[in-house]
């Protein structure tokens, strides 16, 4: 099997499904000043079943809200703007790529830790004083390159899959081995293809190596969520393995150990509330 190139996934990017224009807006809107919410909820709303999955979230007993809410415009009255958003992009990613096209992977699995890491990100960037939208958006896409690469390469995907079972390493490391390059670098092929944010870049092009120069703080947020919800094990899978923690990041973010039980157990509670109900 040939080993792939960058340049290879650059030009497979357009079989990949678009995503809906209104999660490219919603993921715009993070740095804008003002939003038309009004303008933003219609949009939303002419996706049936992204509304009824995004509601059917925003009406569980995660948010105990008194009022049963029936429109994604109530949904961002009683939420907020931050929140209803952080659940609509959620909702819009974990239903936009095809499954059951590589052997061996697990679209469901991939999107509990996606969705761990994003919840565990959001928590640590609460206690660093960061911007918490970027940090659960950016732990909701930190491995989307993994989906590029089963999605455009799944008979070469399965190789790694196969390698990473008989040799016991990380995904990166399987990915390299194989491939010859790894899931960050088609992560990073994706977002300039979808036109995200460069610091949306620097966390997905980082979050392995926070520390080299100009990786940033949400980068260092996403490496130790990443970290956080693989030792959670919250994807369900039987051979999880803890990536590896830089000492350096971890201590940025200045986590005793009363911060990390509050973080692990908002992390868990988060999820257990959140997964079930964004995923079939």
């Amino acid at each position: 099997m040939n080993r792939l190139a960058y340049d290879d996934v650059v030009q497979n990017l357009d079989d990949l499904p678009s995503l809906p224009a209104v999660v490219m807006e919603l993921l715009d809107s993070i740095d804008a000043e003002e939003v038309d919410i009004a303008v933003l909820a219609r949009k939303v709303a002419l996706d049936q079943a992204l509304t009824a999955k995004t509601l059917r979230v925003a009406n569980s007993a995660l948010y105990g809200l008194r009022v049963r809410m029936t429109t994604i415009q109530q949904a961002i009255t009683y939420l907020g703007f931050q929140t209803a958003r952080n659940l609509i992009t959620a909702a819009a990613l974990t239903g936009c790529f095809p499954e059951n096209r590589c052997a061996g992977f697990s679209h469901p699995a991939f999107w509990r830790h996606a969705i761990a890491t994003a919840i565990c990100a959001k928590a640590l960037a609460r206690h660093a004083g960061f911007n918490q939208d970027y940090a659960f958006t950016a732990g909701l896409l930190h491995d989307v390159g993994r989906l590029a690469l089963v999605s455009c390469f799944p008979g070469h995907y399965a190789a790694v899959i196969a390698w990473r079972a008989a040799h016991d390493v990380h995904w990166i490391d399987a990915e390299r081995s194989v491939l010859g390059i790894d899931h960050v670098d088609a992560g990073l092929a994706l977002a300039e293809h979808w036109n995200f944010s460069a610091t949306m870049r620097g966390a997905i092009g980082h979050h392995h190596a926070p520390d080299l120069p100009g990786a940033g703080m949400l980068a260092t947020i996403v490496h130790v969520a990443d970290a956080i919800a693989h030792a959670l094990d919250l994807a369900g899978v039987p051979d999880e393995l803890v990536p590896p923690v830089s000492a350096a990041a971890w201590h940025a973010l200045e986590l005793d150990e009363e911060t990390c039980r509050r973080v692990f157990e908002d992390t868990r509670a988060q999820f257990e509330g959140m997964a079930p109900l964004l995923l079939p």
